[in-house]
C-alpha cells in the first residue's frame, strides 16, 4: 500500500497505514484490532478508508458491531474485496490436506471467507457507509482461477467483490497483488474519495 500513501500524501491528505495481522487470526479479532488502532487516530473527523482484499471485511465488521461508529467513516474505496466470500477456501477446504495448507498460508480469517452461509461475510449486512469498489478482472493465478466463476482476479471473482448498498463499482483489467500500486487505479480510488463517484470509464492500463 505504500505506492498508494505515497499518491494519497502528494493530493494532500494525511495518511495512516492500518497493519493488522491477518494470518494469525480471525476475523473478529481483526476487526477488534483495527478498532483500537482507529480509536488511538487523533482525530475526531470522519475518515476515509482505502482497503485492499481481506482488509474491507475487519472494516465491514467492526461498523457492524459497534466497534467502529459509523460517523467515524466519511468515504471507503475497496480493492478485491471478498464481499461476495470466495470460492478459494471453500475448494480447498473439501479436503484436510488441503484445508490444512491453505489455512498455513491464510490464516485463520483466510478460511472464514467462504461463499457458504457460515461464512464471516453471509452475516453482514448491506453497507451503511459511502463505499467505491474497484474489482479486477486478470488473474497471474491461474490455479486459483480455476475454482472461481467468471471473470476474477486469481483470488476474488467479479461478482463476488460487489455488495449491497455500495456507491460506485469498477472493473479493471488488473490482478488481485497489484490493484493497490496500478496507477489507473490509485487515480480512481483517490477520485472517489474526493468527489464521491469513479470516472465514467475503466482506464485501460
Amino acid at each position: 500500500m505504500r505506492p498508494l500513501a505515497s499518491a494519497l500524501q502528494a493530493r494532500g491528505f494525511r495518511v495512516c497505514n492500518l497493519a493488522y495481522p491477518s494470518r494469525t487470526a480471525g476475523v473478529g479479532a481483526l476487526a477488534a484490532h483495527v478498532a483500537r488502532q482507529i480509536r488511538d487516530i487523533d482525530d475526531d473527523e470522519p475518515l476515509h478508508f482505502i482497503t485492499h482484499s481481506l482488509g474491507g471485511i475487519p472494516l465491514r465488521v467492526a461498523v457492524a458491531n459497534g466497534a467502529i461508529p459509523l460517523d467515524r467513516i466519511a468515504r471507503v474505496v475497496m480493492l478485491g474485496p471478498p464481499n461476495g466470500g470466495s470460492h478459494v477456501p471453500d475448494a480447498f477446504g473439501r479436503w484436510r490436506i488441503s484445508g490444512a495448507l491453505y489455512r498455513l498460508v491464510t490464516g485463520p480469517a483466510g478460511v472464514e471467507l467462504g461463499i457458504g452461509e457460515g461464512s464471516v461475510v453471509s452475516r453482514l449486512p448491506p453497507l451503511p457507509f459511502e463505499a467505491g469498489i474497484i474489482a479486477g478482472s486478470r488473474s497471474v493465478n491461474p490455479v486459483l482461477s480455476l475454482f472461481l466463476p467468471g471473470p476474477n482476479d486469481g483470488k476474488v471473482s467479479v461478482e463476488h467483490a460487489s455488495v449491497v448498498g455500495m456507491r460506485a463499482f469498477l472493473v479493471v483489467p488488473h490482478s488481485h497483488p497489484f490493484l493497490m500500486s496500478a496507477p489507473a487505479v490509485m487515480t480512481q480510488a483517490i477520485r472517489f474519495l474526493e468527489t464521491g463517484a469513479f470516472e465514467a470509464f475503466a482506464p485501460r492500463r
